[in-house]
């Protein structure tokens, strides 16, 4: 298993002048010293320090090194893969492109110091707020790297419950990460930077692998009936042709119910329903269901909803916030009323209080989701519960 973070020690050599270009580095703490020879005379060209990045424009240009960098100090760097950064410039991300347009200047200022156009002895300029930004973003790309191949990212359920009965019929899987040193860390950062690249595939492989694995284990404690479980899938993993194949797959592995894992489709990609479509037609064909979610967010268009056949539609919360006006529940209501005459099951998210849960039972909402029923909570709490 690779390793992202290297220590050097005092005098060690990074990498020399003409080796490949195999990755470059982000300094976390020390000193590093870049020098060259000319003529053969060695020159020293700079001294880089916490925050900067090395070695990254050889990486970029995929030439031979141009210089040598050796530890000034004892140092703790960051390795950056070449696929990071040729992935970064595919995708003409603007932050990134900004940063290496900043790391280019520095590179032709030593290059400039080298043949006599500046002092030698000049500092290597330090990074601007922009830079900054960029550099605490890669650097949170290749620890989201690390974490996911350590496998420790946490899976949690949020339980849904079937309003009816007051069951617990199903849950909701919730990607959770706690930085070693940051603490937890916000899924709306890590998971849009995630879907920036192609870490959200990965990502998604083991919030797959996680999913079944804790139907298998619910089955085995015997649970009667065994609960569903919903999955949400993105953007950029709807690309992915391969996708229902890989998931069915792996249920089909495990000998589950195809219906107990349930597919989740936000409500901004159902505008492209030349993607939806086929999913949908894979995934019912094996009796899979899917849900609709994030219903009300803003992107409401009630065409798709004419051609693509979910089975259950997920409320957003703004609507269950609204139930104490009249209004409120007069939007609700109808709601109801449509997921019934679709033959779609109704879950109100963000449900937090007894009044929002007994209107939401009388205006025939079967299921709930939210922080009255229960919070995202992890295998063990839900196995011994």
């Amino acid at each position: 298993m690779p390793s992202y973070s290297e220590q050097f020690t005092t005098g060690q050599l990074i990498f020399a002048e003409g080796d490949a270009p195999t990755g470059a580095f982000l300094i976390e703490s020390g000193h590093i010293e870049i020098s060259t020879v000319q003529f053969g005379e060695r020159r020293v060209l700079g001294e880089l320090g916490p925050g900067m990045l090395l070695g990254e424009m050889a990486v970029i240009d995929d030439s031979s090194r141009t210089a040598t960098a050796r530890a000034l100090t004892d140092c703790q760097l960051t390795r950056i893969d070449a696929g990071q950064f040729a992935e970064r410039l595919a995708t003409a991300d603007p932050v990134v492109r900004a940063l290496l347009l900043s790391q280019l200047s520095r590179y032709r200022s030593a290059l400039a110091k080298l043949t006599g156009g500046c002092d030698p002895g000049a500092e290597v300029g330090l990074p601007g707020d922009g830079d900054l930004r960029a550099i605490d973003k890669i650097r949170l790309e290749s620890e989201l790297r690390a974490a996911l191949e350590r496998k420790e990212l946490e899976v949690r359920l949020q339980p849904i419950e079937e309003i009816e009965s007051g069951t617990i019929a199903g849950y909701e899987a919730l990607i959770r990460w706690r930085h070693p040193q940051r603490g937890d860390v916000s899924p709306a950062e890590f998971i849009r930077l995630a879907e920036e690249t192609s870490l959200i595939v990965p990502i998604g492989d083991y919030m797959l692998e996680q999913v079944c694995d804790v139907l298998v284990k619910l089955r085995d404690r015997g649970r009667k009936p065994l609960p569903f479980i919903a999955l949400n899938v993105s953007a950029r993993q709807l690309d992915d042709p391969d996708l229902v194949d890989r998931i069915i797959g792996k249920v089909r592995a495990r000998n589950l119910p195809p219906s107990r894992l349930k597919i989740e489709i936000t409500e901004s990609l159902v505008l492209d329903q030349a993607r939806i479509a086929p999913l949908l037609e894979r995934c019912h064909a094996v009796g899979m269901p899917v849900a609709l979610d994030d219903f009300g967010t803003g992107f409401s268009n009630l065409g798709p909803l004419l051609t693509l056949d979910f089975d259950q539609i997920k409320l957003d919360a703004s609507f269950v916030r609204a139930l104490d006006r009249p209004r409120g529940v007069a939007v609700v209501g109808t709601v109801v009323a449509m997921a019934r005459a679709l033959d779609s099951d109704l879950v109100a998210e963000g449900v937090e209080t007894r009044e929002q849960r007994e209107t939401l039972h009388r205006l025939g909402c079967r299921y709930a989701q939210g922080w009255l029923v229960g919070r995202p909570q992890l295998l063990d709490q839900i196995l011994n519960g």
